[in-house]
């Protein structure tokens, strides 16, 4: 209840803070590309459910068809004006919605799809238990998870044998140290890499 509190305290102001910024995004991404200014994608959250994650859409229409792995810096997919929104974490910004509707927290371990989520063994289904969040441990310490695959051979491959069980280590880490202090301190360390960038 009290992390429930916490995550509306923080996103109702910040979403009203954000509208002008978020009117400006929208008219930047429909002047680039035909289609919708939000992108809504299945992730598997809180007991294993699957609920749509919003995010600002930084590639062409039905992108995700191509594959779900974002590799290198420069994938042709990506719209202009969505490689500053990636390179900044911009895209994020849609899911303080859902935050605000309760499928997400502010801070949890960050949701998956479902391709992936069916390869967990049973100890890594335990980051289920909690409500998946926007950031976390592993979206701090992977932040350019897609320059680590740009140098794979074998990206997929790397993701499911390298960085996935890595980011569930992570995830189960925050599990071990919840609390409303871990929350604030997770939030202070992800604005400070954004900033960083």
């Amino acid at each position: 209840m009290l992390k429930r509190l916490f995550d509306l305290m923080i996103t109702i102001p910040v979403l009203v803070l954000l509208l002008p910024f978020f009117l400006i995004i929208a008219v930047l991404i429909k002047a680039g590309s035909n289609g919708p200014v939000f992108y809504k994608q299945v992730r598997v959250g809180l007991n294993n459910r699957d609920f749509k994650i919003f995010k600002f859409r930084t590639m062409h229409l039905n992108a995700d068809k191509e594959g779900l792995l974002t590799v290198g810096g420069r994938d042709p997919r990506v719209l202009p004006i969505g490689y500053f929104l990636r390179k900044y974490k911009l895209d994020e910004l849609p899911q303080l919605l859902n935050v605000l509707i309760g499928s997400m927290s502010l801070v949890g371990p960050r949701p998956e799809v479902r391709k992936y989520v069916d390869l967990y063994s049973i100890e890594q289904q335990k980051v289920l238990i909690v409500k998946p969040g926007i950031t976390d441990y592993a979206s701090i310490e992977y932040s350019e998870e897609n320059d680590l695959l740009a140098l794979s051979s074998d990206p997929e491959k790397t993701y499911i044998e390298d960085i996935m069980p890595a980011k569930l280590l992570l995830n189960q880490k925050y599990i071990d140290e919840i609390s409303l202090l871990t929350d604030f301190k997770i939030i202070l360390r992800t604005a400070a890499k954004i900033i960083s960038h």
